[in-house]
């Protein structure tokens, strides 16, 4: 168990790089201005499903493993850059096969919208890198097992930012409706979402086949 002095300075420091807006909050306020909040919550579910395997990965030293090959790294860097990218082309022809039918675009499944959650944050390197990077400081081995600490301050790490994201996701999809409320009819607002939204994860792929790679050292957990 990690020093119960350093949980509040943990958690506000994870709510301040959380509240950033990244990849994951921008994949889910595109789903949610798309489909509504349940289906922005059912994302974040899926990104913080991720998040999990993240934080056991982190616990038993595999991540440790990713960051420091860059064979490994640099093929979980393009596997999640070029998913990406497919979903992001996929929903834009999918909007422009819509507007030649002139029938809006229909609701992706809740389904497969975790599941797209779920790889998005998977194989985002970023993640790695955070667990690695910045969780180590507030982990101390006068205080028990690495491994066990790592886990209690990855699983606090996922409860806030499943909090913060549900906001997220609150917010982007009332305002949505918001807009599909303004503009007149309905075809040509969902359209634009899955323009945007297509567009978003285009650039979230192109971003994630950008990140270099930094190799870090560690010591083994005992």
């Amino acid at each position: 168990m990690p020093p119960l002095s350093t949980l509040p300075v943990f958690a506000a420091a994870s709510l301040a790089l959380l509240v950033i807006p990244g990849p994951s909050v921008m994949y889910i306020v595109a789903r949610s201005s798309v489909q509504g909040p349940r289906a922005g919550m059912v994302s974040v579910l899926g990104v913080h499903a991720g998040s999990l395997i993240h934080v056991v990965a982190a616990a038993v030293g595999l991540s440790a493993v990713v960051m420091a090959s860059s064979v490994v790294f640099t093929a979980v860097k393009a596997l999640g850059g070029v998913y990406l990218i497919v979903v992001g082309i996929r929903t834009i022809l999918g909007s422009r096969a819509a507007k030649a039918t002139a029938a809006p675009p229909p609701p992706k499944p809740l389904q497969r919208l975790f599941l797209d959650g779920f790889l998005v944050n998977l194989l985002n390197p970023k993640v790695a890198l955070f667990f690695l990077a910045f969780l180590p400081q507030f982990v101390s081995r006068e205080h028990g097992a690495i491994w066990s600490q790592t886990l209690v301050l990855g699983l606090l790490y996922i409860a806030i930012g499943f909090c913060s994201d549900g906001v997220y996701a609150y917010l982007g999809g009332h305002a949505g409706r918001w807009v599909a409320r303004v503009r007149a009819g309905r075809t040509r607002p969902s359209r634009i979402g899955k323009y945007a939204e297509g567009g978003i994860l285009i650039g979230l792929g192109v971003t994630a086949l950008l990140v270099p790679h930094r190799r870090i050292t560690t010591a083994p957990a005992p």
